[in-house]
């Protein structure tokens, strides 16, 4: 479904991405794991046209989008949940999830869209009428993933929906990850809990420095790489 290849990019002076690679097949739940600085953010934007590389090619369901505007990329199924989850704080959770479903024209499509948000988000059924900006941290996050599925993407990703959230919300979020890949959602996940995470994913790339380090399936990864390692951002992470 999604294939990078020898993907190049810079912000400004500073490279960012060093010739990475990564694939993603339909239905797959796939991580992209590592430290601060390693490149996992720069990825997504880089797929959703925020970022621009200066080498090498992305397609998504066989198609170059390389180029292509942020606009285009979603229109063609790609939907980003940011980092920080930038839900509109003052629009209630029902505008916001109007907002997710702009491109849909289809009332009838968007009542269903709607019903699969309060089966897999009850609590926002609750809050319809609340502004966003007063949900708790993990209402706010269940928002901005359910603001992305209105659009029915054909391809989810996910920056860091784990981030600033006490571990019992925690615990919830990858609850809900693993339910959407369940339900055959195809998902790029980005995350520093790399333990919950390689509870769930079928693979994963491990990255350092702008760099793709090692991938393979929890399985192969957890045989052969030291998994605190990457919460070092220790580079020698090879188990001998």
């Amino acid at each position: 479904m999604l294939e990078l290849k020898n993907i190049h990019a810079r912000y400004g002076a500073i490279t960012a991405l060093r010739g990475i690679s990564i694939e993603v097949a339909e239905g797959e739940l796939v991580a992209l794991l590592g430290v601060n600085g390693a490149g996992k953010s720069t990825t997504l934007a880089t797929v959703a046209g925020v970022l621009r590389p200066w080498q090498g090619s992305i397609h998504f369901l066989g198609q170059s989008i390389l180029g292509k505007a942020p606009e285009q990329i979603a229109g063609l199924g790609i939907s980003l949940v940011p980092e920080g989850r930038d839900i509109f704080p003052s629009l209630t959770v029902e505008e916001n999830l109007r907002l997710g479903a702009y491109k849909l024209k289809d009332k009838t499509q968007y009542q269903h869209n709607l019903e699969e948000i309060y089966t897999l988000f009850p609590v926002l059924r609750d809050r319809l009428q609340q502004p966003g900006g007063t949900l708790s941290g993990g209402e706010q996050q269940q928002l901005a993933i359910a603001r992305a599925l209105m659009s029915n993407p054909r391809l989810l990703m996910l920056d860091e929906p784990s981030l600033g959230l006490a571990p019992a919300l925690v615990d919830q979020i990858f609850d809900l990850i693993a339910r959407l890949h369940q339900r055959g959602v195809t998902i790029l996940l980005v995350e520093q809990n790399v333990d919950r995470a390689l509870e769930i994913v079928d693979r994963a790339y491990v990255m350092s420095t702008g760099l793709i380090e090692d991938h393979g399936t929890p399985e192969q990864l957890r045989a052969h790489v030291d998994i605190e390692g990457i919460y070092m951002g220790d580079r020698r992470r090879t188990k001998g």
